[in-house]
C-alpha cells in the first residue's frame, strides 16, 4: 500500500513540474505588449518649422556635380508664365516642372539637403536648388541665408544664427537671382544658386544654410483648432553648404567618447542605444564613419553596423545615437566603435561592457523554483522512501 501511494505521488508530481515548465516556457517566449498609440495625435505647438540640418548628412546630398534636369516619367514639362502670380510677387525667370503627381501633402520639398563644394579665392560656382510645392495651392516662396555653427555640448547637428555672422561666415557670399517667386500647386521649380568667394578668402571652411521658406494663408490658419484667427505661420527648411578653401588647413577630430545612452550598464531587454561624441577641434569639418561591432560573453561576433559619414562642424562636439534592436539578449556583451576620422586614415578605437538580464527570464526562473522547492518540500513531507529488501 505505502508503495502504491508513492508511485502515485510520484506521478502527480511529475506531470504537476511538467506544467510549471510549460508556464515558465509560456512566460519566456510570449511577446512583450505594445505600448498603445493613438493616431490623431498632434503636436501642441501650433508653430511650424522645419529645419533640415539635423538629418542633413543622411539625406540627398550634393558634392559640387552640376545637376541636369531629370524627367521622372516623362510627365514633366515647362511651364510657362503663371498668370495667377500675386500682386507685389516679381515675375521671375525660373525653370518650371510639373511633378510625376499632383497629391497633396501639405508640405514642401527643397533637395538637396546638403551641398559640398571646394573653391579656391575669387572663384565662383553655381549650383542647382528644386523646390517642389505639395501644399494643395500655390505659395509665395522666400529664400534667406543665415550663418551657422557647431554646438558646444553636441546636442544639435549645427546652430542657425540669424542675423549673427558666424565664425565661418558665408552669408555674404551666396545668391539667387530672386529672393522671391511664386510656384503652383503640384510643380517644382529649379533655383540656381551661385558661391562667389573673395580674392582674399583664406584657407578653411565657410559654413551657411539658405533657407527657403512660405508663409501660410492666415485665413487657413485660422480656421485650425489653436490657431488664432489672422495669425500666420512661417514654415521653413534649410540647405547647408559647406565650402571648403584649399590651402593650409587644420583638420583635427577625435571620437572622445562611445558608451550606451545615460551611461547604463545593465538592461532588462533591448533596444540598447549607444551614443558616439566626437570633438572636432580644427578649421574646417570632418566627416567620420566607421562601425559598431557587439560580441556575446563567448568573444561570438553577434551584430556590426556600418555606420555612414556624418558631418561635425569646427571648433564643436557632435554626438552621433545608434541604436540596436535585438531580438533576445542575456549575459554580458562588449561593444567596440571603431571609427575612421575622414584624414589621413587614422582610426579610433572604444569598447565598452554591458549586461542584459530579461526581466521575463529572471521571473519564470524564479518562479519555477520556487515552485520546485515547494514541490519537494510536499513530496518529502507526505511520502517516505524505503530501500527494497
Amino acid at each position: 500500500m505505502s508503495s502504491s501511494l508513492s508511485l502515485v505521488g510520484v506521478r502527480y508530481s511529475v506531470v504537476f513540474l511538467v506544467i510549471v515548465a510549460g508556464l515558465c516556457l509560456w512566460l519566456l517566449l510570449s511577446p512583450a505588449p505594445l505600448a498603445a498609440q493613438d493616431p490623431t495625435e498632434v503636436p501642441e505647438d501650433a508653430s511650424e518649422e522645419v529645419a533640415s540640418t539635423e538629418d542633413a548628412e543622411d539625406g540627398e546630398f550634393f558634392d559640387g556635380t552640376d545637376l541636369e534636369p531629370t524627367d521622372t516619367d516623362g510627365s514633366s514639362e515647362e511651364v510657362a508664365e503663371q498668370n495667377t502670380r500675386p500682386h507685389g510677387v516679381p515675375e521671375d525667370s525660373y525653370r518650371r516642372e510639373r511633378l510625376p503627381t499632383g497629391a497633396v501633402f501639405s508640405d514642401f520639398v527643397v533637395g538637396p539637403g546638403r551641398i559640398s563644394l571646394e573653391l579656391e579665392p575669387g572663384q565662383s560656382r553655381t549650383v542647382e536648388l528644386v523646390v517642389s510645392n505639395r501644399m494643395g495651392d500655390g505659395r509665395v516662396f522666400s529664400f534667406e541665408m543665415e550663418d551657422m555653427t557647431g554646438s558646444e555640448t553636441g546636442e544639435q547637428a549645427v546652430i542657425l544664427l540669424g542675423d549673427q555672422i558666424g565664425p565661418y561666415t558665408l552669408r555674404d557670399f551666396i545668391s539667387v537671382p530672386y529672393e522671391r517667386f511664386y510656384l503652383e500647386h503640384g510643380y517644382r521649380a529649379r533655383i540656381p544658386v551661385t558661391v562667389s568667394l573673395p580674392a582674399d578668402a583664406e584657407p578653411g571652411g565657410r559654413y551657411g544654410s539658405l533657407l527657403t521658406s512660405i508663409v501660410s494663408n492666415p485665413v487657413e490658419m485660422g480656421q485650425q483648432a489653436g490657431a488664432q484667427s489672422g495669425s500666420a505661420i512661417i514654415s521653413r527648411t534649410g540647405t547647408l553648404f559647406f565650402i571648403t578653401t584649399p590651402g593650409e588647413i587644420d583638420r583635427e577630430s577625435e571620437l572622445i567618447g562611445f558608451d550606451t545612452k545615460n551611461g547604463q550598464r545593465f538592461f532588462l531587454q533591448g533596444p540598447i542605444a549607444f551614443n558616439l561624441v566626437t570633438e572636432n577641434t580644427g578649421t574646417v569639418h570632418t566627416s567620420p564613419y566607421g562601425r559598431i561591432t557587439v560580441r556575446n560573453i563567448l568573444g561570438e561576433q553577434i551584430w556590426v553596423r556600418n555606420i555612414d559619414p556624418w558631418f561635425v562642424m569646427p571648433r564643436s562636439l557632435r554626438t552621433r545615437e545608434i541604436a540596436w534592436e535585438p531580438e533576445f539578449l542575456f549575459g554580458r556583451y562588449t561593444a567596440t566603435a571603431e571609427i575612421n576620422r575622414s584624414y589621413d586614415d587614422i582610426i579610433d578605437i572604444k569598447t565598452i561592457s554591458f549586461w542584459v538580464i530579461p526581466w521575463k527570464l529572471v521571473g519564470a526562473v524564479f518562479v519555477g523554483l520556487f515552485f520546485f522547492f515547494l514541490l519537494l518540500r510536499f513530496f518529502f513531507s507526505r511520502f517516505e522512501l524505503k530501500r527494497k529488501g
